[in-house]
């Protein structure tokens, strides 16, 4: 938690949602303007449609709730009518299309994709398949969205992804990832241990998912390994609604701290637990918790990891910050870039982005559609 004396709002009602029959007005202004900070305006209408709340809602409320659901289900639609376009795209090279994060979540039909808007979708492919995808792609009308000579050759060399494609007509996004982290961070999971276990999607032919206890690992490393906190409070979202989807699976409990173990990945699953139970009330196996205890951090570090994921895992409004935290955002910042690569490499690249790269207008995120 920051310092305030309660948690914020939006936090309350994700770990109780009954709080929400008290709210007044001026709470409620509050609590929606949380959620749309957060990017999760549609995840809290599916959160009160769920607990049988949406009657008790004030109308204002409501209303707007609605509208989020609105674009919530026609950013389901464009997401199924895109992945049928990628796999459609790549039917002839005999890969399966392994999804990824979001578009995974939608495709499979997990709680966690319900209200969950993002802006790319993710796919993985083996590394020595890359050319031959990339092509066909490009042949149905993506292309690569960084035409920097830079800005190329490091995700060619360095990164776990092509440069992202966006389609020239439909200008939805596309990320090729033949890994899950960077060829130049200290941690490498084996992406072919990741596709061996992929299971396929009933009624998709082709298509293919993450196992459970990869695609929690895989939300783990991703929030706990970027430097950006945008949706931080949404991806831990989606490790809470994975946990509970999951944990009743047989094995998967007993499984999870072992997988995390072979794919080197105790530490972002030990943060992933811990930040799921501090924030959300996540009920944890208490042997998963003493298993992974050895590899988190020591007391001093921990305190300082507590000190700044309570912050920057909040929603970035005014209501939720106090003084540390816009410090706490740069410093988990400079971590998430520290651990994609080596100093030298790392001091280089922010160097050249700084002062050497042309400077241009940033094109906006473009939302499925």
């Amino acid at each position: 938690m920051t310092a305030a004396t309660r948690p914020p709002l939006l936090l309350q009602a994700l770990r109780d949602p009954d709080m929400l029959r008290a709210c007044t007005p001026a709470d409620w202004d509050v609590l929606l303007r949380q959620a749309a900070s957060a990017n999760l305006m549609a995840a809290l209408w599916h959160l009160v449609e769920r607990h049988g709340l949406l009657a008790e809602l004030p109308g204002y409320a409501r209303e707007q709730l609605a509208w989020a659901d609105m674009l919530g289900r026609r950013h389901r639609q464009a997401v199924l009518w895109e992945v049928r376009l990628i796999a459609q795209a790549l039917a002839g090279l005999g890969l399966p299309l392994i999804l990824l994060k979001g578009a995974a979540y939608r495709v499979a039909g997990l709680r966690c994709a319900d209200g969950r808007l993002f802006s790319d979708i993710d796919i993985l492919v083996p590394e020595a398949r890359l050319a031959e995808v990339e092509a066909a792609l490009m042949l149905n009308g993506w292309a690569s969205a960084h035409q920097d000579d830079y800005d190329q050759r490091y995700y060619r060399l360095w990164m776990h992804e092509l440069p992202p494609m966006q389609h020239m007509w439909r200008s939805t996004v596309i990320d090729v990832h033949h890994a899950i982290l960077p060829k130049t961070a200290a941690l490498r999971p084996d992406p072919a241990l990741l596709r061996a276990a992929a299971v396929p999607l009933a009624g998709q032919p082709g298509m293919q998912v993450l196992a459970p206890a990869d695609m929690l690992l895989h939300s783990a490393v991703h929030l706990f390994h970027d430097g950006e906190f945008k949706h931080g409070l949404r991806d831990l979202l989606d490790i809470d609604a994975l946990l509970s989807e999951f944990g009743p699976q047989p094995q998967f409990w007993a499984r999870l701290p072992q997988r995390a173990l072979e794919l080197q990945l105790q530490r972002p699953l030990f943060y992933a637990l811990r930040y799921c139970q501090r924030l959300l009330g996540t009920a944890v196996p208490e042997a998963v918790t003493a298993a992974l205890r050895p590899a988190g951090p020591g007391p001093l570090l921990l305190m300082l990891m507590d000190a700044l994921f309570d912050r920057a895992l909040l929603p970035e409004h005014p209501s939720c910050d106090d003084g540390f935290s816009a410090g706490a955002r740069f410093l988990l910042y400079l971590r998430g870039n520290w651990l994609r690569m080596p100093a030298l490499l790392l001091v280089r690249h922010l160097l050249h982005k700084a002062l050497l790269s042309p400077r241009k207008e940033e094109t906006p995120a473009v939302h499925l559609r």
